[in-house]
């Protein structure tokens, strides 16, 4: 993938040395909470890509009928000015972002509309988000109340050794699809989504918004993919196959299977390797934000 050649995004929040932000939320649990299952299983957002699993399990914990027992969110992390990354992967971080920022700011544009650029945070261990605490183990994530993403650049050599999902389209992919996710919370999906998630007779069927909101995102990042080879000539040959690759590594029913030996598909939060790979080629080879939309009446 070609990025040395562009500008890197000023929206750049450099946190790493900071010694970690701490804080957070507490599992739920208890009487009235989530079994510990549900919790493991929610807790493999930690290795897909997509909002912060507090968000998901607080919201679980909500339509299973039982007080939650969260922690108040800490003050979010303060931003506080800080040079570009120097770091090769820091730069490379940048450099994606920025390439969401222009193509993103054209497409808003041209429906009319005004692209509102979000923050990308890099840390390292831990941190702080207005939607709670932030560790690596989460994996990357979007946070709505404060229109941050959240990336521990670490995550990219956890993508190489344990999804054999290396290469820098790959993690382009990931940046991607957390920014899909920001465009989801512009456009109105993801207020409209966690009123759905609220009013859901079951956690299936909330499970179930979860899913059309990352395969949305997904195909958001294929609509940038799409845009950004075709105004920066950004993707060299094998490019295609490294993201198709990651998108299957992280469907659900493959995280599953690798940690407990088998899917739940009623659990599902992210979609099946097949599902995530459709919808990014379809974001792809269309560019349509219009060709994006999986709830079909849904929310």
């Amino acid at each position: 993938m070609r990025w040395e050649d562009f500008r890197s995004s000023d929206n750049v929040e450099d946190r790493r040395g900071d010694g970690g932000g701490g804080g957070g939320f507490q599992m739920p649990g208890g009487r009235g909470g989530l079994g510990i299952g549900t919790i493991i299983i929610v807790g493999l957002i930690g290795w897909a890509l997509g909002i912060n699993p507090a968000l998901l399990i607080g919201g679980l914990e909500a339509i299973n009928g039982g007080g939650s027992t969260q922690q108040a969110a800490p003050a979010p992390q303060r931003g506080r000015p800080t040079a570009p990354p120097t770091d090769q992967l820091g730069r490379f971080a940048a450099a994606v972002l920025a390439q969401t920022e222009d193509v993103w700011t054209e497409l808003f544009r041209a429906d009319g509309k005004t692209y509102q650029d979000p923050k990308l945070v890099l840390f390292s261990g831990s941190t702080r988000s207005a939607c709670g605490g932030a560790q690596s183990a989460m994996g990357p994530f979007y946070c709505p109340l404060d229109q941050k993403v959240y990336l521990d650049l670490t995550f990219f050599q956890e993508m190489k050794n344990r999804f054999k999902a290396g290469g820098d389209f790959a993690q382009a992919y990931v940046i991607a699809h957390e920014v899909g996710h920001h465009v989801e919370n512009l456009i109105g999906i993801l207020p409209k989504v966690q009123q759905a998630q609220a009013r859901a007779s079951s956690r299936a069927e909330a499970n179930n918004l979860s899913v059309r909101v990352e395969l949305m995102a997904d195909c958001l990042a294929g609509v940038w993919a799409y845009h950004a080879n075709d105004r920066f000539r950004i993707l060299e040959p094998g490019d295609v196959e490294q993201a198709l690759n990651a998108a299957s590594a992280i469907g659900d029913d493959t995280l599953q299977k690798r940690s407990q030996g088998f899917a739940v598909p009623d659990s599902f939060t992210h979609g099946t390797s097949q599902q995530r790979v459709n919808w990014f080629t379809r974001g792809l080879k269309t560019g349509s934000m219009q060709q994006c939309n999986t709830f079909s009446g849904a929310i």
